[in-house]
């Protein structure tokens, strides 16, 4: 079940479920873009379009409006970036000091690991849904 276009929703087939998928990206971890604040990790899949999946560390991020701040803003960079992302099953990670930025520059973060994330993980050769050889 592919989304459309024109929608920019964060529906359930964007996300990732459970920890199945969270495990599949840890293991088998094909594409990453890397920040001293951040870290995404991610793999190709064959559903056609990208998903995403949190994991905002309370021992990186102490304060619950920090990290909820974080997830909304990744969440939201994900959403109007989708149709331009790569078939993958990303991850995103805090690292200690995350929490320090604030929301223009977590955005402006956000936008630059999304777009290297896309370029690494085109030039690994599983773009258009295809699994790497």
């Amino acid at each position: 079940m592919q989304p459309e276009c024109s929608d920019f929703g964060f529906a359930k087939p964007l996300r990732l479920l459970n920890a199945a998928h969270y495990r599949s990206v840890f293991s088998d971890t094909q594409v990453r873009a890397a920040h001293p604040n951040l870290l995404i990790l991610a793999r190709h899949n064959t559903l056609g379009h990208p998903r995403l999946g949190l994991v905002i560390a309370k021992k990186s991020v102490r304060l619950a409006t920090n990290r909820n701040r974080i997830k909304r803003v990744a969440r939201e960079t994900f959403r109007l970036r989708q149709h331009r992302l790569p078939a993958l099953d990303a991850v995103v990670l805090a690292r200690p000091g995350l929490d320090k930025l604030d929301n223009q520059a977590l955005i402006a973060l956000f936008n630059k690991q999304w777009h290297k994330l896309t370029k690494r993980a085109q030039s690994t050769g599983g773009e258009k849904g295809k699994p790497p050889r």
